[in-house]
């Protein structure tokens, strides 16, 4: 991939620019978070942006960013007018599963001070997550924010998710909160398809 057209001085957009100088082990922290490059969206609080469709890109030079190229190819690839009150915290967690002696990847839950307090293959886990809020009227619209590839323990890499809760978009019509719904959706249930086939 061509790094033309990025400024890494300039920021005009801070949420892009992921700074990963806490990763102990940042190749497998890279081959972590490209399993999900665009299976999951990817939103910027500070544009109230939600990108459907982008690109990773390392810098090399030992710069130690990752840097998120929206896609400019349609302007349905950007959702606007998303504000980040509508972004919260899960306490999930995906990572590799060989750090458990399991295939595949893991979603595990995350106690209070960072402990791992259960983790389930992520296929099995996303459906009963999925079968859940489904049976309570609310949807798992899982994303990703600056600052959610991180390591536990300072060895394992790990991919933090928030959601997306439609109920604080009060200001789109119900028609855009669904196509939101939908596009998301859409993402989260292809990643299902495709989790056990999944592994950094």
């Amino acid at each position: 991939m061509s790094p033309k057209g990025i400024d890494l001085s300039r920021k005009p957009n801070p949420d892009l620019i992921w700074d990963l100088d806490g990763l102990h082990d940042r190749a497998q922290a890279e081959r972590l978070i490209r399993l999900f490059e665009n299976r999951l969206c990817i939103h910027a609080g500070s544009v109230n942006q939600l990108y459907t469709d982008y690109s990773l890109y390392f810098p090399a030079g030992g710069s130690n960013k990752m840097v998120v190229q929206p896609s400019t190819h349609t302007i349905l690839d950007t959702i606007h007018h998303i504000s980040p009150l509508a972004v919260v915290k899960t306490g999930l967690c995906v990572l590799p599963g060989h750090f458990q002696s399991q295939r595949g990847l893991l979603l595990a839950l995350m106690g209070s001070n960072g402990e791992t307090l259960q983790a389930r293959p992520l296929k099995s886990a996303l459906a009963l997550i999925i079968s859940r809020l489904k049976a309570r009227g609310e949807a798992f619209l899982p994303v990703l924010v600056k600052g959610d590839l991180r390591e536990l323990d300072q060895r394992i890499p790990c991919l933090h998710l928030h959601r997306l809760q439609l109920c604080d978009l009060p200001h789109l019509s119900a028609f855009e909160r669904n196509e939101l719904q939908r596009t998301v959706t859409d993402k989260l249930l292809k990643l299902c398809r495709e989790a056990d086939q999944l592994s950094c």
